[in-house]
This record gives structure tokens, C-alpha cells and sequence, in this order.
């Protein structure tokens, strides 16, 4: 991925001043973009290819966006949301108890759209590659997702321990896609994910 100084992603152009009209056009030129991170990736992306996705000059785009990795960081966010969005109409649905709501997003995780799925893979390795310059990708999926999974929680705990639960959560389903995609073993990770409701249940159980 490119996002050097010579796209110009740092070469001061003003910035809409937040109208309701340049709102609508910063809006519309990110859907595109985003769009575009779904059909082809991350690699190679850099401000000149977002600004031929959404039909416009990078100059354009430095009105709307501080830079090409703000444009990225916006256009991941709402990849994110697609993904949470998802999974809300499995979560209304799900029966009461927290290992049922872990249990209806698991699907959605498993079988949602290949693009969406590998370029928030790959928001992630940048994370992890070069944490100084896209640690704000980890950070946000985290703020993003957490929330969701403490919501899950029986409503008699305790913030802290709600806090907990959904740490775990998260970072085992990571864990499970990461194997699934690297490792190739649906069935180890079918069973990882049957031990992670199990422990749910246990749980939710204890007093």
C-alpha cells in the first residue's frame, strides 16, 4: 500500500468546511473509495487510485480528507460498520443468553462477502506491520467491535466484568478467522469455537 507524501497526502489543500453540501460530496466520494477497498484491496492502494475510484483528482479528495491514510482509516470504518450491520439482524433474533448471541454472529463471520472479509484482514496486518503509522486501524476495530460483544452480556453484570467477557470474545473469534484463513482447518476451528460456547455458558452461569 502507498501512502507517501508525493500522492500528496499531506500538501495542505484547504478542507471542506463541513456544509451540508460538502458533507454530501465527502460522503458520496467515501462510499465510493470504499467500494472500491471491497472489490480490490488494500495493496497498492494510495490516494491517486481512491481519486480515480470516485471519479475525481486527488486534489479533490485533500479537500474533503486529511490525507490518504485519514481517507483509508474513514473508508475501513465503514467497511466495519458493513460487518456490524450484518450481524445486528442475527443478533435481534438470537435466543437470551450470551453463548446464543456468540453463536448467531459466528455464521455471519464465516460466510460474509470475501472482499469485505480480506480487506479487514488486511487493515489489521498493516496494524500489526507498522503499528506507529496505522496502530489508529487495531484501535479502532477494537472501539468498533467491543461494544457490540459487551451489549451480548446478561444485564446483572458489572461493567468491569462485561468489559472482560467481551475482550475474550474478540480476541478468540480473531484468533479462529486468522487460523481459518492461514491454516486451512475448518474442522479444529469448528471445534475451538464449540470449547469458546461452552465456556460462555460456564460463564454466564456462575454467580
Amino acid at each position: 500500500m502507498n501512502t507517501s507524501a508525493h500522492d500528496g497526502s499531506r500538501a495542505g489543500y484547504r478542507r471542506s468546511a463541513g456544509s451540508p453540501r460538502g458533507e454530501a460530496r465527502r460522503r458520496e466520494l467515501l462510499d465510493r473509495v470504499t467500494d472500491d477497498l471491497a472489490a480490490n484491496g488494500l495493496v497498492d492502494f494510495s490516494l491517486r487510485r481512491a481519486a480515480r475510484a470516485a471519479g475525481t483528482t486527488h486534489k479533490v479528495l485533500l479537500y474533503h480528507f486529511d490525507g490518504a491514510e485519514d481517507l483509508l482509516r474513514q473508508a475501513v470504518f465503514k467497511l466495519r460498520e458493513r460487518r456490524i450491520g450484518n450481524a445486528l439482524p442475527a443478533i435481534a433474533a438470537r435466543g437470551g443468553t450470551l453463548a446464543e448471541g456468540v453463536r448467531a454472529i459466528w455464521p455471519i463471520l464465516m460466510e460474509e462477502e470475501s472482499g469485505l472479509r480480506r480487506v479487514l484482514d488486511q487493515a489489521m496486518g498493516l496494524a500489526m506491520y507498522d503499528p506507529a503509522r496505522y496502530a489508529e486501524l487495531g484501535r479502532e476495530a477494537s472501539g468498533q467491535y467491543l461494544p457490540v460483544l459487551r451489549s451480548l452480556c446478561p444485564d446483572g453484570w458489572t461493567e468491569e466484568r462485561r468489559a472482560q467477557v467481551a475482550q475474550m470474545i474478540l480476541a478468540t473469534l480473531r484468533g479462529f478467522l486468522l487460523e481459518r484463513l492461514i491454516g486451512e482447518d475448518d474442522a479444529g476451528v469448528a471445534a475451538g469455537f464449540e470449547a469458546l460456547v461452552r465456556t460462555l455458558e460456564r460463564e454466564e452461569a456462575a454467580v
